[in-house]
């Protein structure tokens, strides 16, 4: 049989923690990676892009384990004792990998937070008016709404039945409001249904309460005559 192939060049690999840091930076990874290279980012971002690239280049590692996985059970070797044996080293290769991308991860969450914390991308404070983004998140996932993981990137995000996307950022905001919640019973690679809770119903309803236009009212003058109905035809 041919020798396991080498570990493909590190390319930049979309993790789960995108969606945070895109939206606390207000950058995608690869401008963020580009101001790195030019020297214009402070310390924390700086730092927060060196740990996201490990983790990028961990996460290459485990997708590049998996598929060798699927191929070696695809049917394309024989099935004799080296199969076996590439498939449980490829087995622990891919742990191992798991494990490495694990501990990058929560590096990169241990440099993104205090930055989230300094931007103030706090929860929605349920006693004010929802912004038009959150209403229109809500309206989406009030039509229906599913919680996918990609199974080759760890990628989560919500599908709404309209075909909106929403992030995983936004998601774990609202629900950490109090807003929507998910069936847990559901493994998210299959799909975690999202639905409104009682809460996020009523801050729904709110909205649209104070964005339904009201017919103008015209105050009369002090001491004039009411206005005579108009005439029947």
């Amino acid at each position: 049989m041919p020798p396991d192939p080498a570990p493909a060049a590190v390319r930049r690999a979309v993790s789960s923690l995108d969606d945070r840091i895109e939206a606390v930076t207000g950058h995608d990874i690869d401008t963020l990676g580009a101001h790195r290279d030019r020297g214009v980012l402070d310390e924390p971002l700086a730092g927060l892009v060196d740990q996201h690239r490990e983790l990028a280049r961990a996460e290459t590692g485990v997708t590049f384990y998996r598929v060798l996985l699927h191929r070696l059970s695809s049917g394309e070797f024989p099935v004799d004792g080296a199969l076996f044996g590439r498939i449980d080293r490829t087995v622990d290769q891919l742990e191992q990998a798991a494990d490495v991308r694990d501990g990058a991860a929560q590096r990169v969450i241990a440099a993104l937070e205090p930055i989230e914390a300094a931007a103030g991308t706090a929860p929605v404070d349920r006693g004010d008016p929802l912004s038009t983004a959150d209403r229109a998140a809500l309206l989406a996932i009030a039509g229906g709404a599913k919680l996918y993981e990609h199974l080759l990137t760890n990628r989560m995000s919500v599908t709404t039945a309209s075909g909106t996307r929403i992030a995983h950022a936004e998601l774990q905001r609202l629900e950490g409001a109090g807003l929507v919640s998910r069936d847990t019973g559901h493994p998210v690679h299959a799909g975690q249904p999202v639905a409104l809770t009682d809460a996020g119903r009523a801050a729904l309803a709110a909205a649209r309460r104070l964005t339904t236009p009201q017919a103008p009212t015209t105050a009369a003058r002090p001491g004039a005559w009411p206005s005579a109905p108009a005439p029947r035809r």
